[in-house]
């Protein structure tokens, strides 16, 4: 076992609080909230079961373990919530000032369209 890994192998947490593993040392059971995700799955109120520790850049990397066991399903929207964030990102989209929808989303520091905002000089 190199130095590093051997630093960072704490299956008892006595030394971390937590049960602690090296990068790709975990025991099978134990998942990121990423992974979770990936899986369908979310972390459903349960404490950190326990952590893995690397050397990154800047120091000491952490990523936190939840037991796959305890975890629950993600949950959904509903379509009346599909619905409301359909609504709220058309009003990002629309102009106060022309009225118009516009295909990307309107900036905040503008207040308006590009077109609105920057008006185009007459050419006659």
């Amino acid at each position: 076992m190199a130095r590093i890994r051997a630093a960072f192998h704490d299956p008892d947490g006595t030394r971390y609080g937590i049960p602690t593993y090296w990068w790709k040392g975990a025991p099978p059971g134990y998942a990121t909230r990423r992974q979770l995700t990936a899986a369908g799955l979310r972390p459903g109120g349960q404490p950190v079961a326990a952590q893995i520790l690397w050397q990154g850049v800047g120091g000491t990397r952490t990523a936190y373990l939840y037991r796959m066991d305890l975890a629950a399903p993600k949950r959904t929207a509903t379509p009346a919530q599909r619905a409301a964030i359909g609504k709220a990102l058309t009003a990002r989209r629309t102009c106060r000032t022309c009225h118009q929808v516009r295909p990307y989303f309107i900036p905040r520091s503008l207040g308006e369209c590009l077109a609105c905002a920057i008006p185009q000089e007459d050419a006659a």
